[in-house]
């Protein structure tokens, strides 16, 4: 019996377009987007010890977030480049900053962490 998940491994497997991410189901939570973080420059970062690999992130902001090969979700920054140092930082994009607020409220992990780029305050995540 072939297997739903297909036999090529997971770096060769089609992945979900831009498109598709955009229109994911919204946060069970509030997801209204708070006026004053609208066009104010921001940071997320991820905690790997917290990090449970349910890869929800991925699939909220795929330009954002990836899955490495251990597992664990990291942060890219703007030219795509994984950043795998552990709590490394990366730029929200204010075009996904609802997609990225959303992954910090709805990761199992409670390990995305996003905070505003000028004095480090957290905004979503586990000490917002």
């Amino acid at each position: 019996m072939p297997s739903l998940l297909g036999s090529e491994p997971l770096h060769e497997r089609p992945h979900l377009s831009e498109d598709h991410i955009s229109t994911a189901p919204a946060a069970t939570g509030s997801d209204e987007v708070d006026a004053s973080l609208v066009g104010r420059p921001l940071k997320v970062w991820i905690d790997q010890d917290l990090c449970t690999g349910d890869g929800l992130c991925v699939q909220y902001a795929r330009r954002v977030f990836e899955m490495d090969l251990d597992g664990l979700a990291y942060v890219k920054d703007s030219s795509d480049e994984l950043l795998t140092d552990p709590g490394a930082v990366a730029d929200v994009p204010p075009d996904l900053l609802r997609d990225v607020l959303a992954s910090a409220r709805e990761c199992p992990g409670n390990c995305i962490h996003v905070v505003t780029a000028d004095d480090g305050v957290e905004v979503a995540g586990p000490n917002a």
